[in-house]
């Protein structure tokens, strides 16, 4: 189902710039690389696990300066978020982190997390940058 989805979202929506299958037969995980405005282009990953489908992005670098304001930026609009929540990864990078259970998965759900997932980027993506860089966005 997640690969004729695919399939179908590479040619039917203009964000999807590309659509690639991790190298390894042994993993079910996908690359979908997508067009933005407010952060131009990013990457969602959704890997197959035993019971749930992963989905994660790379949001931004660990922020420069004013970190604690940039996280807790980020932390406090996770109340808002639905079946995803911005996470501190390797490096402390920011990440935008899901999963849905297998049980639960279909195309209209595969839909609302690429959604959601496009969706969140664009909106917190620049004011969190702002925060965190914010010396770079003067001048």
């Amino acid at each position: 189902m997640v690969e004729d989805w695919l399939d179908r979202l590479v040619v039917e929506n203009p964000v999807v710039q590309a659509v690639e299958r991790d190298e390894d037969p042994d993993v079910d995980r996908w690359f979908v690389r997508v067009t933005g405005e407010e952060k131009s282009v990013f990457s969602v990953w959704f890997h197959m696990q035993q019971r749930a489908l992963h989905v994660e992005t790379y949001v931004m670098p660990a922020p420069e300066e004013r970190h604690a304001e940039c996280y807790e930026y980020l932390l406090r609009r996770n109340v808002a978020l639905r079946g995803l929540a911005f996470a501190i990864g390797d490096e402390d990078a920011v990440y935008l982190v899901g999963s849905v259970r297998l049980e639960d998965l279909d195309e209209s759900e595969l839909d609302r997390l690429l959604g959601s997932v496009y969706a969140y980027v664009e909106q917190h993506f620049r004011p969190a940058m702002r925060i965190g860089y914010g010396s770079r966005f003067q001048g």
